[in-house]
This record gives C-alpha cells, sequence and structure tokens, in this order.
C-alpha cells in the first residue's frame, strides 16, 4: 500500500521549508515520491517552492483554491484515485493553513482508497515564535491540526529561547485543552532542533512517528470566511520595497489581521521569494517564480493593503 504523511500546521508556520528537507530525505532513502500540495489562494505559490525537488523519484500535484468542504475532498479523491497507478510509494501531502485533518482522514478511509492507501506519519509543525494572543478561530485551528500529529516540530527553534520554546509548548497546551481534547504531548514528541542540524536518524524519527487518534470539540465556523486571502499580481516592487511593505501589512489595523505575507520579487535574471509573519521574514532566491503577492488573514481589507503596498 502507499503510505502517506501529511504535514500540517498553521498559516505561516512553515511547512514548506520542512516538506522540502523532508522529501530530500525520502527520496535519498529510495523512495518514489509525489507530493501533494493545496494551497489557500488562487495562486500556489507553495508549488513554485518544491520546483527543484521535482525528478525521476519525485513528482508534483496541486489542489488550488479555497472551496467547501464536501468539494475539496472530492478533488483530493481525485487526485489519490488517479496517482495509485503511477508507482509511487509515498505521498506527502501538504494542505493550507486551515486544513481541517479529519477531512485527510475521511478521504483515506474510503473505498476504494482505504485499499490502496494507508495512514503514514501526521507531522505538525507550530512556529516557535508564535504569538501569544490569537484569535478563537486560530486558537482551535492550532489544536485540531496538530491533535493528531506523531511528532510536532518546533519551527524557527534556533531563533527562540528556552523560555521562549517553553512558552510555545504552554501554547499548544492550552489551546488543546481550550476545545477539550485529552491529547498531551509528551517530550519525545516535541522535536526542538534547528532544522538545518536535522540527521538521517532524526528525519527517520519523524518519518516513523505515525499519529494519533484523538478528537475536538468543534468550532463551527467557515474557515474560508474567517480567514481570507487576497492575490495581488504584477505589483513590480524591488526586494527592498516588497520587504518594507510586509512589514507595513502587519502594523497597519486598517489592513486587517494579516496573519502570512508570501510571494516573488525579481532580481537580476531570478527571482526572491518572500515569506513573512508578524515575528520576521525571510528573502532567499528560488529558481522559479512569478509577480504575485499573497496576503492571508482575517478581515482584510484589498483596499488598503493596495495603499500600503505602494506607499
Amino acid at each position: 500500500m502507499v503510505q502517506v504523511d501529511l504535514i500540517t500546521g498553521f498559516l505561516g508556520a512553515g511547512k514548506t521549508t520542512f516538506l522540502r528537507r523532508y522529501v530530500q530525505y525520502l527520496v535519498a532513502q529510495g523512495h518514489n515520491v509525489c507530493i501533494l500540495e493545496n494551497d489557500f489562494g488562487a495562486v500556489n505559490v507553495d508549488a513554485m517552492l518544491v520546483q527543484d525537488l521535482l525528478g525521476p523519484r519525485c513528482d508534483l500535484e496541486t489542489i488550488s483554491g479555497g472551496c467547501d468542504c464536501d468539494t475539496h475532498q472530492r478533488r483530493m479523491r481525485t487526485k489519490l484515485i488517479a496517482l495509485a497507478m503511477r508507482g509511487f510509494d509515498r505521498v506527502v501531502v501538504e494542505p493550507s493553513g486551515i486544513f481541517d485533518v479529519d477531512e485527510f482522514f475521511d478521504v483515506l478511509r474510503d473505498d476504494p482508497l482505504d485499499r490502496w492507501y494507508s495512514v503514514g506519519s501526521v507531522i505538525a509543525i507550530v512556529d516557535a515564535l508564535l504569538p501569544q494572543q490569537l484569535s478563537p478561530q486560530a486558537e482551535y485551528l492550532l489544536a485540531s491540526e496538530t491533535a493528531n500529529a506523531g511528532m510536532v516540530l518546533l519551527s524557527r527553534s534556533q531563533l527562540a529561547d528556552p523560555a521562549q520554546q517553553d512558552a510555545v509548548k504552554a501554547h499548544l497546551a492550552r489551546a488543546l485543552e481550550g476545545c477539550r481534547c485529552s491529547r498531551k504531548f509528551a517530550p519525545g514528541e516535541i522535536l526542538t532542533k534547528d532544522w538545518s542540524t536535522l540527521t538521517d536518524a532524526d528525519l527517520a524519527a519523524v518519518a516513523a512517528c505515525g499519529s494519533r487518534q484523538a478528537s475536538c470539540e468543534k468550532l463551527h465556523f467557515d474557515p474560508h470566511q474567517t480567514f481570507s486571502s487576497l492575490c495581488f499580481l504584477e505589483q513590480k516592487l524591488t526586494p527592498d520595497q516588497l520587504g518594507a511593505a510586509a512589514k507595513r501589512l502587519f502594523a497597519d489595523p486598517a489592513c486587517g489581521q494579516v496573519l502570512r505575507v508570501k510571494g516573488f520579487a525579481p532580481e537580476g535574471d531570478g527571482w526572491l521569494e518572500l515569506n513573512a509573519t508578524a515575528a520576521g521574514q525571510t528573502l532567499a532566491p528560488i529558481p522559479q517564480g512569478q509577480d504575485v503577492l499573497i496576503v492571508i488573514g482575517e478581515g482584510l481589507d484589498r483596499d488598503a493593503i493596495e495603499a500600503v503596498l505602494h506607499s
């Protein structure tokens, strides 16, 4: 059977960064891997970030755009049926940061997928610099996206001191308790390590971490209405202008509650990829890109954001 791994985590947690490292490890171990990307928005920016991984042992499929749960399940089911006969032994799913993890299990339990696929590892990414104050909806998503994880990996842990690392672990525990989830993470189930120093032994442990059975009390809201995704094309911003604009977006309440900004800016003959949250940002070279900026958050105001981008 084909093993399906899920890399989950809230908006901007660092799922794609870890996925790159994880898929490289799986391919090096001889696996034939398909990455299944589901981005929140009309333009699948994260899919561009894994293009250099593709080759004889690694392929990519995408599901783009926000939609209702039933439609999304049909799209995922259709993709997995199409993938079943293509010789992969591992599928790695990276969903959007507002993904309902129950959907993952529901799809894989359906006939005929339950005869072809098995649930592998559920890996949750949590930002070590996660803000201590989140909206009730965001707190719920933090809990629901980690409750079934076999292992939690703290992203950007090298930037967080021990007190900050302890604070985010306590925050995760509060979020789980807040939605009446009994899941508690043992010390060995939370990996606090600079990802650049992860060894093959570390990644083997992640690949074998499995999943846990846990449930959260549902908070009934439409995440695609609560969390909006706005796409801005052909802004023609330099890297410096893009980075400065991202900082202003997080600071200006007129824009709404901005949670993540991602996109690209041209530099010379190539591109730089922007990944920004309120805690910081990176601008890194990438082989492919396009002039697009995605802003994700709560209560976003398009006109106010456009004004900030060109101020």
